[in-house]
C-alpha cells in the first residue's frame, strides 16, 4: 500500500510538471542558459489538458485512498497503525500543493521574467528604427512575455510587442546602440527561431 500510494503521487507530480513543461522549459534559458529550451517541449502543449485531467485524477484517487484507509482503521478495533511523515496527510497535502502550482505556472510564470524599461529621457532624445520578426517556437500566448522582457534586456530595444495569434514581435530600437541582427540573435539565444519581416 505505501509503495502504490507514493508511485501514485510520484505519477502525479509527474503529470503536472509535463502539464507545464512548455513555460517552465523557457525559465531553463534565463537562470540556465540553456540555449534553445524553449523549443525541446513545445510539442507537448497540445497534450497540456489531458496532463492536468491525469493529475487531478491522480491525486483524486490518492485522497480517496487515504481517507477511506483511514475511515477503516477507525472503525476497527485493533490500534491504528502509526504512519510515517511521507504516509500522513500533511505530506499529501504538501503534495498537492505542489503540483497545483505546477499545474498554474503558466498564470504567473511572467514573474521570473525582467523587464527593465529605458529611462524617458532616453527614449525621447533617440531616433528609432523599428524591426518586424516572424517568431517560430511559441507554444502559449505566455512564449510572448519570455521574448519582450528578454528582448528589453538588450541596451537600445525601447519597446518590444510580440503577438502570439500572428506569431510576430515588433522591436522598437536605437540604431546608435543596437541593431536588428542583435535582435536576431538574442531571439535564437532563448530557443525561437526569428525570420526578419521588415527593417527600417
Amino acid at each position: 500500500m505505501k509503495n502504490a500510494i507514493q508511485k501514485s503521487w510520484l505519477g502525479g507530480i509527474l503529470a503536472a510538471i509535463a502539464a507545464s513543461l512548455c513555460c517552465i522549459a523557457p525559465l531553463l534559458a534565463v537562470f540556465g542558459g540553456i540555449s534553445g529550451a524553449a523549443t525541446y517541449f513545445n510539442w507537448m502543449e497540445p497534450f497540456r489538458p489531458y496532463m492536468i485531467g491525469l493529475t487531478i485524477l491522480i491525486f483524486a484517487i490518492i485522497w480517496y485512498q487515504q481517507l477511506a484507509t483511514r475511515q477503516g482503521q477507525q472503525g476497527d478495533c485493533c490500534e491504528p497503525v502509526k504512519r510515517s511523515f511521507w504516509q500522513s496527510k500533511k505530506f499529501l497535502l504538501i503534495v498537492t500543493l505542489c503540483s497545483g502550482m505546477l499545474i498554474f505556472f503558466p498564470y504567473y510564470s511572467s514573474l521570473f521574467y525582467r523587464t527593465p524599461r529605458p529611462s524617458a529621457a532616453a527614449i525621447s532624445q533617440a531616433r528609432f528604427s523599428y524591426v518586424k520578426l516572424n517568431i517560430k517556437g511559441m507554444s502559449c500566448a505566455d512564449c510572448t512575455k519570455h521574448i519582450d522582457g528578454s528582448l528589453l534586456e538588450i541596451n537600445g530595444v525601447a519597446t518590444s510587442r510580440t503577438s502570439f495569434e500572428k506569431s510576430e514581435t515588433i522591436v522598437r530600437y536605437d540604431p546608435a546602440k543596437t541593431n536588428a541582427d542583435s535582435i536576431n540573435h538574442k531571439i535564437k539565444e532563448i530557443g525561437y527561431q526569428p525570420t526578419l519581416i521588415k527593417n527600417n
